[in-house]
């Protein structure tokens, strides 16, 4: 009897969807590597092979890992084989600062299995000096002009996560490109909310000595609303879990369908 071999490219396929399987399920309980490596009994290493698809595992190993997931092989395995298609597009978070789009940029990138990358960063390595200086020296039209391009640069390459600036929405050039090229998502959030996150990001310099301070934050919610509202999807993300919003803009990007608001709940 003649024997039948899988090739190397499905074998290949095969282990990174079985990574990214194991990636999605372990993002949407919220642990890291070293907490699975813990529970599973597995390195973070190890961990890192399997999810980057060049980790052959063992069906002793594969148990301990879907058990430390609170799920078994077989689903794993099940997902892996029907693994969706790649992503057409990318994924552009929009909102105001405070909004969550770094934090659920990193979480949604590694859901979907591609990078994330956060505009502001790009423009302050190329441009060799921070956006404050930029600013300072060049004004806004110079750095709108660093960030189109390098948004445009991004559209030309393979889908990704994107952490946009929160007045992105106010050049209507850039607007229109990005709306027209990605999924935007727009995360929203109450002022509070926006005010709380700033703050727990250690910098509290836009609020310090300036009663005023709530009441501009307010008035610029509502300024740019119109605009922000002209994204694609929509995300409460004042009224959702950060592991609920994950799956939501996971769902829009895989196609859900067009211009649904998606508002879920916090229990």
């Amino acid at each position: 009897m003649q024997a039948h071999y899988t090739s190397a490219p499905k074998k290949d396929a095969f282990l990174h969807a079985l990574g990214a399987s194991v990636r999605a399920r372990r993002s949407a309980l919220g642990l890291t590597l070293r907490a699975l490596g813990e529970k599973a009994g597995v390195s973070e290493r190890f961990l890192v092979q399997l999810e980057g698809g060049s980790g052959n595992i063992s069906v002793a190993r594969l148990l301990d890992v879907a058990e430390a997931l609170g799920t078994s092989p077989a689903s794993l395995l099940s997902q892996a084989e029907g693994a969706p298609e790649p992503l057409a597009r990318s994924v552009a978070l929009v909102g105001l600062r405070g909004a969550g789009k770094s934090e659920l940029g990193t979480r949604v990138a590694e859901r979907l299995g591609v990078p994330f990358v956060e505009v502001d960063a790009i423009v302050v390595k190329e441009s060799g000096m921070s956006l404050a200086t930029m600013f300072e020296m060049h004004g806004e039209a110079y750095f709108r002009r660093a960030e189109l391009a390098a948004l445009e640069r991004l559209m030309s390459q393979a889908p990704c996560v994107i952490a946009t600036s929160g007045s992105i929405v106010t050049h209507a050039q850039t607007w229109t490109m990005l709306r027209a090229r990605a999924l935007t998502v727009w995360l929203r959030a109450t002022a509070e909310d926006h005010w709380d996150r700033v703050v727990a990001q250690g910098d509290g310099r836009p609020m310090k000595g300036r009663p005023e301070a709530m009441s501009e934050l307010r008035a610029l919610l509502k300024e740019r609303k119109p605009l922000y509202a002209q994204a694609e999807h929509a995300i409460d993300t004042s009224s959702i879990t950060l592991t609920n919003a994950v799956e939501e803009i996971a769902r829009a990007a895989r196609g859900k369908s067009r211009h649904e608001k998606t508002k879920g709940s916090k229990r």
